[in-house]
């Protein structure tokens, strides 16, 4: 399953080239990976209420071509990998007009407490584990 995210490119985005600064590129992915769960009805904010946490373990992100100011991108976002423990999405991001592939990356993320104790989200939380199967379930195409 790949969710879609589509934005401007704001102009405090890029440098003094118009181009997109590499540090942008880890926020779009979190914009693709928010829409992600929100497809399968889950907002980070009950995640949050229900005292789980997401956070980053790992990035990674690969640079193909620049993204230029005024440009739409488009952000496509997948599941690559997921345990009850850790999440791994997989991220493509495209210069919408040119049709071009920009950048690729990563990004790994633990189950947590508040604590920031990994946790055993179907053990934890076992009432939001079972509304996040169908994001489990993209995996294999179950949803």
């Amino acid at each position: 399953m790949v969710i879609e995210t589509r934005f401007p490119v704001r102009y405090a985005e890029t440098d003094q080239m118009g181009i997109v600064h590499h540090s942008v590129y880890p926020v779009w992915f979190e914009c693709g990976r928010t829409e992600f769960i929100k497809y399968f009805g889950i907002s980070y904010d009950l995640v949050e209420k229900e005292g789980l946490l997401l956070p980053l373990v790992n990035l990674t992100c690969e640079y193909k071509h620049p993204v230029f100011y005024g440009e739409t991108v488009l952000v496509k976002t997948r599941l690559i990998r997921a345990t009850k423990v850790r999440l791994v999405l997989y991220y493509e991001v495209y210069s919408e007009e040119r049709n071009v592939l920009c950048v690729t990356g990563t990004t790994e993320h633990a189950w947590t407490g508040k604590d920031l104790k990994p946790v055993n989200i179907s053990k934890y939380k076992p009432e939001l584990y079972n509304k996040l199967l169908p994001m489990y379930n993209s995996l294999s195409g179950e949803i």
